[in-house]
């Protein structure tokens, strides 16, 4: 297993183009973490920076206690799995797989033991002789990890390697490769763009956009207590629900003021900092993920239009119009037999709700 602990990397490239902004974070042994992020975020550029495949501008890397900024890939002890294979057309799978090994010299008849090894691990001993056009994309997923896994690295490095895969075929690979991860014990960092990638495979996740870190957090915590309106927005499926409103303070009651006339009161204000208490009036963003919006049969809540309905087996997704033309989406186990242009009210768990600050994006409470 190996530790690597990232100080204030940077990475620029020509033309003063900044794709890394002062990354700093510490992987512990064994620990699955997933870098995730919009296209053009940083997150491949860090793992190659990583592995050695990118210089590093600025910053230090630390690879078990040792400096590695300057320590050749062949050296760091680390296998990497790319995003589009990176397989010999014209080797067989058991050459392609033992490749490395022979660079290094290994004997014979262990590159065998470590080929076969690897082999039943991914279920692909049938496939040793074949070459990669006669492959899937599965398959050949499976023969780039195969490759990477008989190194016995201290550290696997995989790069978006699902995302060539169709749907079904990404979620059985993801069942694989936390399984290999949990029989090898040992760090893996894995780069994706998918959430829902991120959110069932990481121990834990660092979010990034734009180069920087946004936030680092399990991924329950990601979920439940997002920092800012990015991490808010990317991490959950659908997204979550953000509306302009008002944090009003009238003697001594504080209440939030939507733009479609609706008006809720805060009977809770103790995870809220002070500064925002304090105020009579300040423009927040308030968040509320669609499982947490109800269908009321009373006036209580605020009136919606229904746009449209989506079925999805066992749940159902309600997209429907604030007054003020704000599309919401309501997520629910129920069956729903509403019309397009209906009227329908609603109400927000405000126990789960979040309020970010509209000028800085980040969150308001403690």
């Amino acid at each position: 297993m190996s530790t690597i602990e990232l100080k204030n990397i940077c990475k620029v490239y020509d033309g003063g183009v900044k794709a890394v902004d002062n990354f700093s974070m510490k992987i512990e042994n064994g620990e699955f973490i997933v870098f995730v992020g919009p296209s053009g975020c940083g997150k491949s550029t860090t793992l190659r920076m990583i592995a050695g495949l990118e210089e590093i501008t600025s910053g230090e890397l630390i690879i078990d206690d040792a400096y590695m900024n300057d320590t050749e890939p062949k050296n760091r002890n680390l296998a990497m799995v790319f995003q589009n294979y990176a397989l010999y057309p014209f080797l067989t799978v058991y050459e392609n797989i033992a490749f490395g090994l022979k660079l290094r010299k290994i004997p014979k008849e262990e590159i065998r033991e470590k080929v076969h090894y690897a082999a039943q691990m991914l279920d692909i001993e049938d496939l040793l002789e074949r070459k990669p056009k006669a492959l899937s994309g599965g398959q050949r997923q499976r023969v780039a990890l195969g490759r990477a896994l008989v190194r016995e690295a201290n550290a696997y490095l995989l790069d978006e390697p699902l995302s060539n895969l169709d749907a079904k075929l990404r979620g059985a690979m993801r069942v694989e490769i936390v399984n290999l991860y949990k029989a090898l014990n040992k760090t893996f960092i894995y780069v994706t763009h998918d959430q829902v990638e991120a959110m069932t495979m990481g121990t834990r996740i660092v979010v990034l956009n734009k180069g920087v870190i946004q936030q680092i957090d399990t991924p329950v915590n990601l979920y439940d207590y997002p920092v800012n309106k990015f991490v808010a927005g990317f991490i959950g499926t659908p997204q979550m629900n953000l509306l302009n409103a008002k944090l009003c303070n009238i003697e001594k009651k504080h209440f939030l003021k939507f733009e479609f006339n609706y008006e809720l009161e805060l009977s809770n204000t103790e995870c809220i900092k002070e500064a925002y208490l304090e105020v009579e009036e300040c423009p927040i963003c308030f968040g509320i993920r669609s499982e947490d919006i109800s269908i009321c049969d009373d006036k209580q809540g605020t009136e919606v239009q229904v746009q449209f309905i989506e079925m999805l087996g066992s749940e159902t997704l309600l997209y429907v119009n604030t007054l003020s033309n704000q599309q919401l989406i309501i997520k629910t186990s129920q069956r729903l037999n509403y019309s397009g242009g209906e009227r329908i009210h609603i109400t927000f768990n405000m126990n789960r709700a979040h309020l970010f600050d509209c000028e800085t994006e980040y969150t308001i409470k403690k």
